[in-house]
């Protein structure tokens, strides 16, 4: 909206009393509601700086060491196999140690240790069949070498015909 250079006195008054009404109402309200909102600000100042304070949890006293627990002998290397406990077998000592070598980043500690167990056929690894996938093969041995041709027997230049959709059959294509 453009600014009205050609004001006269009327409109000079009717701005001026416009904005001593204004001003009176900003007054009025202020006396009425002014104190009851400081009050509130002053609660929320207060709420904010105590929320500023860090809490401080109690200090507990630590607790009596425990005695270490009595490990139980090891048993002799035969013998392990004899107790069966879970479904898989016991992992081998020097692939378990492969977990503690290196970075599985670099292809060492935990992917090593896992390409070693993937390596291993599943009668290796498990007492039993625990899925019912697994019994499909199970115990079947190595696999038999398969024979694979050097080169295929056919080979197929186009996916298209090479005659056209509507033309009439070569008797050269037709299978009999």
């Amino acid at each position: 909206m453009a600014r009205q250079l050609n004001v006269d006195t009327l409109q000079q008054d009717f701005w001026k009393e416009e904005y001593l009404k204004e001003l009176m109402l900003r007054f009025r309200w202020h006396q009425r509601y002014g104190a009851s909102v400081k009050a509130r600000q002053e609660q929320l100042r207060q709420r904010r700086q105590a929320t500023k304070v860090p809490l401080k949890l109690p200090v507990l006293p630590s607790p009596a060491p425990v005695p270490p627990a009595e490990q139980p002998p090891e048993e002799p290397a035969g013998t392990a196999g004899c107790t069966q406990e879970g479904e898989m077998k016991p992992v081998a000592p020097e692939v378990r140690q492969l977990l503690y070598q290196g970075v599985s980043q670099d292809g060492e500690g935990r992917r090593r240790y896992l390409t070693r167990r993937t390596a291993c056929a599943p009668e290796e690894k498990y007492y039993t069949p625990v899925t019912t996938n697994f019994v499909y093969g199970w115990q079947m041995g190595e696999p038999g070498k398969v024979y694979v041709p050097p080169s295929p027997k056919c080979r197929i230049e186009s996916f298209f015909r090479k005659n056209g959709a509507f033309s009439l059959l070569d008797p050269r294509d037709v299978a009999m």
